[in-house]
């Protein structure tokens, strides 16, 4: 697990309710209870906090050692600076008690003073995993007083030695860390303890997940993802279209080509249309259309672009020569379902429904969803590439991990929601997004703008009005 889980855990904790007191309260008792079960119980303990979430847990240790143990907690920095609720919360509860000490220390004159010769334990809650480069004051000199006693005290972190990996960082006899071992942490010793995380996290996509794959990266036009969708036939105008219309709400650029007589029906501003001759996909459109692809940070692939032989030889050769990262959906499914061996060594994401699956690899998902997810694992590790799954569940696997997505409702069976997901995967691609996280978000994303739009309609509703309520759906992630 890397540090950037810990944040999408947190956020997905709350979502199910699981409220950040409660995360705070277990990993100050966790801490505690350490310390007590490793050093015993009537110390004299130090706990240096700072403002942050980490000084806040720290709050929490300095609440539970106090039961049986001498206590004094020194604040490093302003009380007026202590961020978040909940160790703004903790810090109120410390203040009201009369049997811990506490000592705000504003700047380094003070602590350069200190003498902490006394305590058999010094807890260091000062600086959390998020900070960057060397610390500044007065931390810096907070931890360099901490280090003054290294050997003669022991010395425990709260999650990592604060400073951790810079040059400025806590000696630490050992950290105790949250839940599980992180991979960034090397060089010092670790005591990972449980704080209440169910096991769904594991595997839930949530808006966590979501927080990060919409993360913006540029400030000029195009810099946030350029998307081009291939699809429509004489037959079929409107699926390529919606996958457009949701994608355009993600990304800067969304370029839609599609045969000229069925794009002759859509005027939309918001997407640029790259008619092609004729009324169907043929090889005859292969070079040209490898060449808009060229521009793109990702393409999507079928929707709406029917079965006919000669598109089906289109998108199996369009596959194979395409160099960026792919959403295959819907006929196209059906296309590449014929040869598989095109996706070698591609970076894709394929998009079936139950039946689909049963197309492309001859067997049909069934079980539960713990049961879909390990068939859809193996497959997606056989391809060589991400699956997503859609159903009640959607299930997403890249072949070595496995996510599930709970929003949605019995109203997105109607037409064309599988088209604006596949709009929204390929926008969260074009964003610079690994495929698996794309995949997962997609889903996330189109199930809770549907579930958006069943509040205010009930369960009659078309897929246009997904695809319309997608930017609520980000502002709700964005403000969560």
């Amino acid at each position: 697990m890397r540090i950037e889980d810990v944040y999408i855990w947190d956020i997905n904790a709350k979502w199910l309710g699981i409220s950040p007191f409660q995360l705070m309260e277990n990993a100050g008792a966790g801490v505690a209870r350490t310390i007590e079960e490793k050093f015993g119980k009537g110390l004299k303990i130090a706990v240096f906090s700072g403002t942050g979430n980490n000084g806040g847990d720290g709050f929490v240790v300095a609440r539970h050692l106090s039961f049986e143990n001498d206590v004094t907690v020194f604040l490093v920095g302003d009380e007026i600076k202590i961020r978040s609720e909940e160790a703004k919360h903790n810090w109120e509860i410390l203040k009201g008690l009369d049997f811990v000490r506490i000592k705000i220390l504003k700047d380094s004159t003070y602590i350069k003073a200190l003498d902490l010769s006394g305590f058999d334990v010094i807890v260091d809650a000062l600086l959390g995993a998020g900070t960057k480069g060397e610390p500044r004051e007065p931390i810096r000199s907070a931890i360099e007083k901490i280090n003054e006693y290294a050997g003669k005290a022991k010395i425990v972190s709260v999650d990592l030695p604060s400073g951790y990996p810079s040059k400025v960082q806590v000696k630490a006899d050992f950290a105790v860390t949250f839940q599980w071992d992180k991979e960034e942490y090397d060089g010092f010793e670790r005591i990972v303890v449980k704080i209440g995380y169910p096991k769904e996290l594991y595997h839930l996509v949530g808006p966590g997940d979501a927080k990060f794959a919409l993360r913006k990266k540029g400030e000029h036009k195009g810099q946030n993802g350029r998307l081009l969708i291939i699809g429509g036939s004489e037959d079929y105008f409107g699926a390529p279209y919606l996958a457009a219309k949701a994608a355009a709400y993600l990304v800067d650029l969304v370029y839609l080509v599609m045969p000229e007589y069925p794009a002759r029906r859509i005027a939309d501003p918001d997407i640029i249309l790259r008619p092609v001759e004729g009324k169907n996909f043929t090889k005859e459109h292969l070079e040209e259309v490898l060449a808009l692809a060229e521009k793109a940070d990702a393409v999507i692939i079928g929707p709406g672009i029917g079965l006919r032989e000669e598109t089906k030889e289109f998108v199996r050769e369009f596959v194979k020569r395409c160099e960026k990262s792919l959403v295959i959906d819907a006929d196209g499914l059906k296309a590449i379902a014929e040869d598989l061996t095109v996706l070698k060594g591609k970076t894709f994401v394929l998009t079936p429904h139950g039946g689909e699956f049963k197309v492309l690899f001859g067997v049909k998902p069934e079980g539960s969803f713990q049961e879909k997810a390990e068939l859809v694992r193996t497959k997606a590790r056989e391809i060589g590439g991400v699956i997503l799954l859609k159903g009640t569940y959607d299930v997403i696997s890249d072949g070595k991990t496995w996510k599930y997505n709970r929003t949605g409702n019995r109203g997105m069976t109607t037409g064309g929601t599988g088209d604006v997901l596949a709009g929204l995967v390929g926008a969260l691609l074009a964003l610079g997004n690994e495929p698996l996280r794309a995949a997962s978000v997609g889903a996330f994303l189109n199930g809770l703008a549907g579930d958006m739009v069943k509040e205010e309609l009930g369960e009659n509703f078309t897929a246009l009005e997904v695809a319309k309520k997608v930017p609520h759906a980000v502002r709700w992630v964005v403000e969560f």
